[in-house]
């Protein structure tokens, strides 16, 4: 009888020699993409004096940045997959720097919309590249743990950061210093990129569909563009017509991508229950906290009287709150279970949005400091465990396509949250009682928004502007508290969905490819 012939199992990969290195380069990218999304808020009443938009193409400068990425990421996270994510990655660093010299000395608004838009083309190839590579760099599951709570980290010190760096920057600076900062950052990005990021890509991706990117693009802008357009102006015979036209695009896009032989999304990433539980719970948790975010940050500036820096510098314990949880999220859901760790963060969101609906104009920092670090660390255990469910339940070839799905829901929640409870937030201020003795004109002007009302009160003699102003930070206060009721409740259900779609879902213990 011949013996049998045994074969070892094949080895893992060893450990990338310079992935922590190449981590910090990765890092790097996503937090200036997070900075530039929320640092130009500040700079919009300087550079309305300077190149003085129209209203209209106001609401595209702050708005055409993220509609492009919104509809680009699939797209990007796809090419990525096929050309190669490093290739990617530099290429679109290069274009972001250059982009942001043109942004900055923009001689107009029409100039100025244009950059933003091919900004927001060269951030959709970053943000789906990082995470992915950080897939392919770590193939011990608990260091690849650790990297995406770094790679969470960044994204949300990112955002709370930008405010303060603007600013800092505009109280010293005209308002293109918010896009030159971009300019050495991606130089250092791509100097060190070259040297120290791997290449990896699908081995066999087949051909980059351009009529489902297409399809992706019109679908994502339509309804993303009608969401925001209906919390700010109501509903609209335009913006219904775009939303439509979406959502028709996203079906066919759908459709196409279960047709094809090469499909742009394999849409059977979405059989695996834990890749779409973790989906959805992303972007119910984003709904939920975008919209109060935003608001907050109006209600400490234009209520409590702080300046941009002054605001920016006080939801940093939510930052922080972020940061150390989202370093040992990884840890915590291998200690207890991932729907634990998930559950408990997105309920501990919802206790702080509940925690608003008592707010007062008057409310001590104490308190408000209290929920925003409550709020970052729900966030970091809850955000930081799902990326990990999301990219340990695809294979690595197609980590590009999957990180696209993650940031998306993080685009559209944002988008929802401040649309929907925006319109409570609006519904509520809109409906101000201005005081006897107060100007029609100036009381239509404040009914129109609080920085409207701070305005009008400032023509109006003392004693009668003070009662305006009274009038409105109150009812902004009460569409605050309404909007974070909503907000909670949201976070709640978020919770629930998390608790029953991740039960019995594990983060990988071993190392693996």
């Amino acid at each position: 009888m011949t013996p049998r012939t045994m074969t070892a199992p094949a080895a893992p990969a060893p450990p990338h020699p310079a992935r922590w290195w190449a981590l910090g380069v990765l890092t790097l990218a996503l937090l200036l993409v997070a900075v530039d999304a929320t640092v130009l808020a500040l700079a919009m009443p300087f550079l309305s004096e300077d190149l003085r938009p129209s209203s209209t193409q106001l609401l595209w400068i702050g708005d055409v940045y993220s509609f492009v990425i919104a509809g680009l990421l699939v797209s990007m996270g796809g090419l990525g997959d096929r050309i190669g994510r490093k290739k990617l990655l530099l290429g679109g660093a290069a274009a972001f720097g250059l982009l942001s010299m043109v942004a900055a000395y923009a001689s107009g608004p029409a100039m100025l919309i244009a950059a933003r838009a091919l900004m927001g083309v060269a951030g959709a190839t970053l943000m789906p590249s990082t995470l992915a590579m950080i897939r392919n760099l770590f193939s011990d599951a608990r260091e690849r743990s650790f990297a995406i709570g770094v790679w969470g980290s960044a994204s949300m010190a990112g955002a709370a950061v930008g405010p303060v760096i603007g600013g800092f920057l505009l109280e010293r600076f005209w308002w293109g210093s918010v896009f030159l900062i971009n300019i050495p950052v991606m130089a250092v990005l791509i100097l060190f990129g070259v040297r120290l990021l791997p290449e990896s890509r699908d081995p066999a991706p087949g051909p980059w569909d351009a009529p489902s990117v297409l399809l992706s693009l019109v679908g994502m802008v339509g309804v993303v563009y009608a969401v925001k357009e209906a919390a700010a102006y109501g509903v609209r015979p335009g913006p219904v017509v775009a939303g439509v036209a979406g959502a028709l695009a996203l079906t066919a896009f759908v459709r196409r991508q279960l047709t094809i032989d090469a499909p742009l999304l394999d849409m059977r990433l979405f059989r695996h229950r834990g890749f779409t539980a973790s989906v959805l719970s992303d972007l119910m948790t984003v709904l939920g906290m975008a919209g109060m975010i935003f608001f907050l940050s109006q209600f400490l500036q234009l209520v409590q009287h702080r300046s941009p820096l002054q605001a920016g510098l006080a939801e940093v314990p939510a930052t922080l709150g972020a940061v150390v949880t989202g370093l040992l999220a990884g840890q915590a859901a291998r200690r207890w279970s991932v729907r634990a760790v998930v559950a408990g963060g997105l309920a501990a969101i919802g206790a702080a949005l509940a925690a608003l609906t008592a707010v007062t104009p008057h409310t001590g920092y104490p308190l408000l400091g209290v929920v925003l670090l409550v709020l970052g660390v729900g966030a970091g255990f809850s955000f930081t465990v799902t990326a990990d469910v999301i990219l340990s339940s695809v294979p690595k070839e197609q980590a590009g396509a999957a990180s696209a799905v993650s940031e998306t829901a993080y685009e559209l929640g944002t988008a929802l949250g401040i649309a929907l409870l925006g319109s409570v937030v609006t519904g509520f201020y809109s409906g101000i009682a201005a005081p006897s003795g107060v100007p029609a004109a100036a009381a239509d002007q404040a009914r129109q928004s609080l920085a409207g009302a701070v305005e009008a009160a400032g023509t109006l003699p003392a004693d009668l502007g003070q009662a305006l102003l009274t009038a409105a930070r109150e009812a902004f206060t009460s569409g605050l508290r309404v909007a974070s009721g909503v907000g909670a409740a949201v976070l709640l259900l978020a919770a629930l969905w998390a608790w029953r779609g991740l039960r019995g879902q594990r983060l990988e213990d071993h190392p693996g490819e």
